[in-house]
């Protein structure tokens, strides 16, 4: 994996943890609780994915700069 494309996963990582902490903390009362409910699973699942695609692009950062050059 190339140095930009494990640098691309590492923001889209932050930028997927920031974007959906922050739209947990925006979401407005007065929904039913089924709103809530689903948007508490999306934003579960997408946090999760987030950490998996930075942990790939940190392994991938490390591995790439461990590596002798050619």
């Amino acid at each position: 994996m190339s140095r930009k494309t494990a640098g691309f996963l590492v923001g889209l990582a932050a930028f997927m943890i920031f974007e959906w902490i922050n739209l947990g903390f925006n979401l407005a009362d007065g929904h039913p609780t089924s709103f809530y409910v689903v948007h508490g699973i999306l934003i579960a699942v997408n946090i999760v994915l987030a950490v998996v695609l930075g942990v790939i692009g940190l392994r991938g950062w490390a591995q790439r700069s461990q590596r002798p050059p050619v």
